[in-house]
């Protein structure tokens, strides 16, 4: 029965043009992703801080042959995610600042954000005197780095006296070296606090 079922299969393959090899392939594919999948989770067991590329690169160290692709592909298949970390900055520390108690004494600087109505954003420094509340400037531009709040500041202290601090929060251009150095050179404190929290 065997012989006659192989001769059947001969004749088969010799009528529609295929070599019997091709006709009896069995494909390795499966087996094989089986094996790359459990050294892939192994590899991220080891190594918890390593993405997809990185455990790429150990398997092909190995002799593993997957492009990244599939490597991603099994990665997120494992359930295998890097859920990175955000690094916080120094928010501000200690009790509460008491309320100023005159005019000059504290000012406060943070920035809001806008679009025009073509989708453009723009923004606007805004410093205000946290005793009496009153605007002591707005500057709006699509761009204000710390070289250009220092400025605002000057042309502030041209028609009236410095503070002894001024609350901010932790954006960059507060915490540049642009405005460290006007702190220093003006002997005004920076007193860095949460953003939104005045």
């Amino acid at each position: 029965m065997a012989k006659q079922h192989t001769s059947s299969e001969r004749h088969a393959c010799r009528l529609i043009g295929i070599a019997r090899s091709t006709k009896r392939y069995r494909s390795r594919r499966k087996e094989r992703e089986m094996s790359l999948r459990q050294r892939l989770r192994s590899l991220a067991l080891e190594r918890p801080r390593f993405g997809y590329r990185r455990l790429g690169a150990l398997l092909a160290q190995e002799g593993q042959k997957a492009n990244h692709k599939c490597v991603y592909r099994l990665y997120r298949a494992e359930g295998l995610v890097v859920r990175r970390r955000r690094k916080r900055l120094a928010r501000g520390t200690g009790p509460p600042a008491a309320l100023p108690q005159r005019s000059n004494q504290r000012w406060s600087m943070d920035f809001v954000s806008d679009c025009t109505a073509g989708g453009r954003t723009i923004r606007a420094l805004t410093l205000v005197d946290d005793y009496t509340r009153e605007c002591l400037a707005i500057e709006v531009d699509t761009s204000l780095g710390g070289v250009r709040v220092r400025r605002v500041l000057e042309s502030v202290l041209e028609k009236r006296s410095k503070p002894e601090a001024i609350v901010v929060d932790n954006g960059p251009e507060f915490r540049g070296r642009a405005l460290a150095g006007w702190s220093e050179e003006r002997r005004v404190r920076l007193q860095f606090g949460e953003s939104g929290a005045r």
